[in-house]
């Protein structure tokens, strides 16, 4: 484990990884300081360039553009009232008011502190979770694995809207769309209409691009120009730090909640950020000023939003199945430069789990130090016009696409699901679970043929295949119950500390 660990921290600290580690966190930073883009959409115009790097160059500029997707939006969130990110809507409640008494800078501080003490913490989780998971993963077979793969769509397609049925069909389309080209086993054709262009089949970065990089481009444009007019960075820098380690025990429980939410695929940081300040107003004294400007209020969000990072990697380096839209997105260009997670990834090649947490401890590290000591002039980012930013997005989109494949249908390709993107936005279906049924589609059909090969239909008899179906079972009937009821609770805790 030591030697593994050595290894790779040199592969990502060679200077032409970490160069581009550096690009990462400086291009998520601005990201996430500029309302209305997201790192999703960041990671859908990388994704194309990091498929031609090594393992380590395309872990070291994916993993820290998703590690400090929330760190720069603190800023915004704190000195503007307008969230960078939606799991930064819960520091928002108590970070402006201190934005209006005069004390933005302590609320950055304190919020920047704590986001690299809550990523450092979800990376020490994942850590110490690889003895763990080595004899599960390996105890596994390929029934269980088809039901993993069917469980992580399931839930994701679930948990990712209010609509759990729209949820579900999109995962399905998206298996749909990864059966488009020539059958790997029998090379019969599937869905191609005698075209040569589809025999390879649908490149998933043109989905990305299509679902994610067109339809925000539009939305920042027919948002229109400023976001705002005025901000006030205020005082008490040094403060904010102080309030970081006085406040250690917060700190500590609200990144585990964040891990244990980020383990759960599909759930997401703001679900996170919310549970974290429900926690902080129920168990912290003088709970009074809560709403008013309380920095407990954005140390609880902001400590479980960076630790959700490292719950997000366990399930998808044990078992391929990610925790959010972006561990999906970074899985499939894992895929490509030869990073197949699951067993081999735990005891072959241990080296690059520990560049994984590597880079998520060192982009937390970076990325809060650079936003802290810049806070006052990066935070003029947030007011930057729509129509500096749209050319250059729309440009990299499209570059992004050509190289796919370097063919003018590549584009047509891009339209297409730049349409389809924009009307599932547009009526509120979620769109994680058809990328992630492209993402796990090839690995359910690959699992389901191996299973029915080797055992016949005696498989389903399996108890690890009953237990994984009762699990899927749950999460189909009584997670949207109780993710009702949850969004139910966090409405009245925002109304009752709005009143």
């Amino acid at each position: 484990m030591w030697e593994a660990s050595l290894n790779g921290l040199m592969g990502v600290m060679r200077p032409e990884t970490f160069a581009l580690m550096m690009i990462g966190i400086g291009a998520g930073t601005v990201v996430a300081i500029l309302p209305g883009i997201g790192s999703t959409a960041l990671l859908t115009m990388a994704l194309p360039f990091a498929m031609g790097l090594s393992p380590y160059a395309a872990i070291a500029l994916l993993v820290s553009i998703d590690a400090i997707s929330s760190t720069g939006s603190t800023i915004t969130s704190v000195l503007t009232g307008i969230p960078g990110s939606s799991s930064s809507l819960a520091t928002i409640i108590d970070g402006f008011p201190m934005t209006r008494k005069g004390e933005g800078a302590r609320a950055v501080a304190a919020g920047l502190t704590v986001s690299a003490m809550g990523g450092i913490f979800g990376a020490v989780v994942l850590t110490f979770s690889i003895p763990f998971l080595r004899p599960l993963v390996l105890g596994l077979g390929y029934p269980e694995y088809f039901m993993l793969a069917l469980w992580g769509i399931s839930m994701v397609g679930v948990l990712s809207g209010r609509a759990p049925v729209k949820g579900l069909i999109a995962g399905v389309f998206g298996i749909f769309i990864m059966m488009v080209g020539l059958d790997p086993k029998s090379g019969t054709d599937r869905w191609v209409f005698d075209q040569p262009y589809l025999w390879d089949g649908i490149d998933i970065v043109l989905v990305a691009l299509g679902i994610y990089g067109i339809p925000e481009v539009i939305s920042m444009a027919v948002g229109g120009a400023g976001i705002a007019r005025k901000v006030t960075y205020g005082s008490g820098l040094l403060q904010g730090v102080k309030d970081s380690f006085r406040h250690w025990f917060l700190v500590l429980r609200s990144s585990a909640i964040g891990t244990w939410v980020g383990f759960v695929p599909g759930i997401g940081g703001s679900t996170a950020a919310w549970l974290a300040y429900g926690h902080a107003v129920q168990t912290c004294r003088n709970k009074e000023n809560f709403g008013k400007g309380d920095i407990r209020g954005v140390i609880a969000p902001e400590a479980s939003n960076n630790g959700g990072a490292g719950g997000a990697y366990i399930t998808a380096l044990a078992f391929g199945i990610p925790g959010s839209t972006s561990t999906a997105l970074i899985l499939v260009a894992f895929l490509a430069v030869g990073i197949q997670p699951g067993p081999s990834l735990l005891t072959e090649k241990v080296d690059i789990v520990w560049a994984v947490i590597w880079t998520l401890v060192l982009s937390n590290v970076i990325a809060a130090g650079l936003c802290l000591f810049l806070a006052r002039p990066i935070s003029r980012m947030a007011f930057w016009p729509f129509h500096m930013i749209v050319p250059v997005i729309l440009v990299l989109v499209l570059l992004g696409a050509f190289t796919a494949n370097y063919a003018f249908q590549d584009l047509l390709m891009l339209l297409g699901f730049a349409v389809l993107g924009f009307f599932m936005k547009l009526a509120n279906w979620p769109r994680a679970p058809l990328i992630l049924g492209i993402v796990l589609g090839p690995i359910m059909e690959k699992y389901l043929w191996l299973a029915s090969a080797r055992y016949g239909t005696q498989w389903l008899w399996r108890p690890g295949v009953i237990l994984l179906f009762v699990m899927i079972a749950v999460t189909v009937v009584l997670v949207p119950v109780w993710q009702r009821r949850q969004e139910k609770r966090q409405k009245l805790l925002a109304d009752r500390v709005a009143g």
